[in-house]
Order: structure tokens, then sequence, then C-alpha cells
């Protein structure tokens, strides 16, 4: 994690005093309030969605006075542009979505963990409700996305 995003999740995860559930940037997994479901299987963004939703999380980017981050692993949305392209600012991490690009084909992107912050569910965003607005960007939805086939396990080695 950069210590940017520590920055913002520590933020994002900040409880009033008192709170047992406080905790530093390092545990916003562990948080009590932190909400992340595994998509199984896993939803594969089509290679023209791909490019359509990279452009525009690129051209809405913290960075340039949008809301996204897009890192290789994962999209970052906050709930502000940054005050500059190293600094937060006051701007809230509300949720990310794990990617894994070039798979299942080189140019298609799987999306297999959406994590809501605390942030994020105090302010009613949902796992649907995120992802649907970055799939938005191809004319996508979570429930429309083509999903992954699901191989069985192999059998067990014996000798």
């Amino acid at each position: 994690m950069y210590h940017r995003d520590r920055a913002s999740a520590r933020h994002a995860t900040a409880a009033p005093a008192g709170d047992a559930y406080a905790g530093d940037a390092d545990d916003v997994a562990y948080d009590e309030n932190v909400l992340s479901e595994v998509i199984r299987p896993a939803a594969i963004v089509p290679e023209e969605a791909a490019r359509a939703i990279l452009v525009e999380l690129s051209l809405n980017s913290v960075h340039s006075g949008g809301v996204w981050r897009a890192e290789p692993s994962r999209w970052n949305r906050y709930d502000k542009p940054w005050v500059s392209t190293e600094d937060p600012g006051e701007s809230c991490l509300l949720g990310s979505i794990q990617v894994a690009y070039g798979t299942p084909t080189k140019y298609e992107i799987t999306i297999y963990r959406v994590t809501i912050t605390r942030r994020g569910t105090e302010i009613g965003l949902t796992v649907a409700g995120l992802t649907d607005e970055a799939l938005g960007h191809g004319d996508l939805t979570l429930a429309d996305c083509p999903r992954a086939s699901i191989q069985p396990p192999p059998k067990p080695y014996r000798f």
C-alpha cells in the first residue's frame, strides 16, 4: 500500500475518540465496518468495454480533478479529488475494486474483489453500486458482466 493510500485509508476509517474499533491504516482490512466481497465467479470485462473504462478512469483521475485512482491491481474510488498528485488532502477512500489485467485473455480485465470502506458504507455505497459506477463507463453492470468459468479442482495425486 502506498503512503498516500495509507493516509487516505486512515482518514477514511478515522473513528471518534473512544471507538473500540479505531485503528491505524494497516488494520483497515480488518475493520468491522469494512465490507469486502469476493466476486464469484469473477466478472470478466470484455476488451472493448475494458478500453473504454480505462480511458474514463484516466480522465476522471484524482490527479486531474476526478474521484478515481486506477492502479495495475485495483481501482480506488475517493469522495473528492486530491489536492495534488501526491497529497490526498481531506479526500476519503470510499472503496476499491481489485482487478487483474490480461486475464483470461490479453486485453480483458477480471474483477475478483470489491471492498467498501467504513466511510463508503456510511454514505450508502454498495459493492454493486461501486462496481456499476466503474463498469458504466463501458456500458456494463456487474449483473450483466460475463463471468469466468469455474473448473473443478484436479483429482488428487495418488502413489
